[in-house]
């Protein structure tokens, strides 16, 4: 099994940066992508930024140009850097470890924009 456990979450004026990171644990194999999903209330689940081997990288084309994902040299810990955050930008953000041998979620952790 893999854990993933998110910190950095909190309360943030509009304009402002969070740093969101990923701690990975566990019996992780080679071959997997790590990625943040947002959920914010009475909408879906959505993509915002994820890595996969090497450092291929993709965006939701909200985020492009504000937030940045990178990784650990060990590929462990997975980080997400938000920069000019909005409003619309509130939500959980989940980490995610995907892979063909299983995918795992991290709990989540709260993102609030707002003055």
């Amino acid at each position: 099994q893999v854990q993933l456990v998110e910190s950095g979450g909190g309360l943030v004026q509009p304009g402002g940066s969070l740093r969101l990171t990923c701690a990975a644990s566990g019996r992780i194999r080679s071959g997997y992508a790590m990625g943040w999903y947002r959920q914010a209330p009475g909408k879906e689940r959505e993509l915002v930024a994820r890595i996969a081997t090497g450092t291929r990288t993709n965006y939701a084309d909200s985020v492009k140009g504000r937030f940045l994902i990178s990784t650990n040299s060990a590929r462990t810990t997975v980080y997400l850097q938000m920069n000019d955050l909005k409003p619309e930008d509130t939500a959980v953000y989940y980490c995610k470890l995907d892979s063909h041998w299983g995918d795992f979620w991290g709990q989540g952790t709260q993102v609030t924009v707002s003055s």
